[in-house]
């Protein structure tokens, strides 16, 4: 089993803060089945462990998840649905540890959605304060003239609220269609068909590609898969949690 410093297993438990946890073990009140310990010690959950001669009951900490999934068109975003629609949770087959998505996709919409059952993180993520972006591949019709690529970049009012500046970028022109790249940093409901249509533009397809530095890359759609260590180390570098 994985030895830990005993000043985290302190913090962990509530009984203090780490950097008293290591004035205590400094000061010999710390000890691991009935032995002093020093600076630099580890020990184990199943260890017993005392304090000033109080024994701390330390639970083991619950693995935390982190999911991507490529959403499919023609599921909810829901744990669960009342109109027994298809749920994006018919996807996580395999997934024993309940999560929960972080944001949501509307039903016609797919693409890049998280999953978690850490409630800081996906705090983090969708907290307006992060301005964490998010990048949509935005087919729409039935052309984009230069008023409206303005507009959707400065801003538009959509539910009484002037959205933030946007990045648009015009990817592709076709017959009655234009292949747009809109990257936002706000996470209101439908807000990008709801851009679109306050220019006079319909959404024929939508669908998340990146959240921050992580990119959706070649994953089927309907198929999920776990955050590398180096994807989260970088969403949490660019929502500013410590690593």
């Amino acid at each position: 089993m994985e030895k830990i410093r005993i000043q985290k297993i302190i913090a962990d438990s509530g009984y203090c803060s780490r950097r008293k946890a290591e004035a205590l073990i400094s000061k010999g009140s710390v000890k691991v089945n009935g032995h002093p310990v020093k600076l630099g010690d580890k020990a184990g959950y199943k260890d017993i462990i005392t304090v000033c001669g109080e024994r701390l009951y330390v639970q083991r900490k619950k693995n935390n998840i982190y999911l991507m999934l490529n959403k499919p068109r023609g599921y909810v975003t829901t744990v669960s649905d009342e109109l027994d629609r298809k749920c994006v949770m018919d996807l996580l087959d395999g997934v024993e540890d309940r999560v929960y998505p972080i944001g949501r996709l509307d039903r016609n919409s797919e693409g890049l959605l998280l999953f978690t059952n850490d409630g800081k993180f996906a705090n983090d993520i969708m907290h307006p304060s992060r301005h964490i972006s998010k990048t949509y591949r935005v087919t729409v019709r039935p052309d984009i003239n230069d008023d409206q690529l303005v507009a959707l970049s400065e801003g538009v009012v959509i539910d009484g609220r002037k959205t933030l500046p946007a990045s648009v970028v015009v990817k592709e022109k076709g017959a009655g269609r234009v292949v747009l790249l809109i990257t936002i940093k706000e996470g209101r409901n439908r807000q990008i068909r709801k851009m679109c249509e306050a220019v006079g533009l319909e959404v024929a397809r939508l669908r998340r590609i990146s959240i921050g530095p992580l990119k959706l890359g070649m994953l089927k759609p309907g198929s999920y898969r776990e955050l590398t260590a180096e994807e989260l180390r970088a969403l949490r570098n660019a929502i500013g949690k410590e690593n």
